[in-house]
């Protein structure tokens, strides 16, 4: 295992446990088994280790790595279906990481500044889906008049929404769960995706 490997995966149990606000590069250290210093050797600080966690150790988006005229053959509804499990999924994950952040205004006040210097943050997520629907309006495969942008917060808010439901309660989102949740948020907007 890499020694990349191994600082994300610590990263990713100690963020898990503690959420991000609460967690130390020393604890990431301990739990990868490495000094606080090599952590420093392959990541810039804790923000790019939170990035790492997020785009390497939490669920993916596949939906959103294809493109409308390539291996989403299938129809829109079944790749918004997809699309949305997918959504929900990393946010049942990410959630209870970040929303430590909310409990401090000056972190998440860097936090948010780092992350525009990366061009990276939350409203990725959205950027990513509504780029999708675009693509599938222009293959033909929705309908054009929809507006993709806010088809795809209406997409990412509702599962944003149930990722903390379901933390809140303390639940645990089974695979039917969030297939089941998926179906009937893309159900409710079957109206616009569909290009009939």
């Amino acid at each position: 295992m890499s020694t990349r490997d191994r600082i994300l995966d610590g990263a990713a149990e100690v963020m898990r446990i503690r959420g991000l606000a609460n967690t130390t590069t020393k604890e990431i250290a301990k739990a990868a088994g490495l000094s606080e210093a090599m952590l420093y050797k392959v990541f810039r600080d804790k923000v790019d280790l939170f990035l790492g966690v997020l785009s390497e150790r939490l669920p993916r988006m596949t939906v959103l790595s294809g493109t409308a005229d390539g291996p989403l053959e299938r129809n829109t509804l079944a790749d918004v279906r997809q699309l949305a499990s997918e959504v929900l999924s990393f946010y049942l994950e990410s959630f209870p990481i970040a929303a430590s952040l909310f409990s401090d205004p000056q972190l998440l006040a860097r936090h948010r500044e780092a992350l525009l210097e990366r061009d990276a943050g939350p409203q990725t997520v959205i950027e990513g889906v509504a780029a999708h629907l675009t693509a599938q309006q222009r293959a033909g495969r929705m309908a054009p008049t929809a507006p993709a942008e806010v088809v795809a917060e209406l997409l990412v808010g509702a599962c944003l929404h149930r990722a903390f439901l379901v933390c809140f309660s303390g639940e645990v989102a089974t695979p039917d769960h969030i297939a089941g949740f998926a179906a009937d948020v893309v159900n409710a907007l079957e109206p616009v995706l569909n290009a009939s």
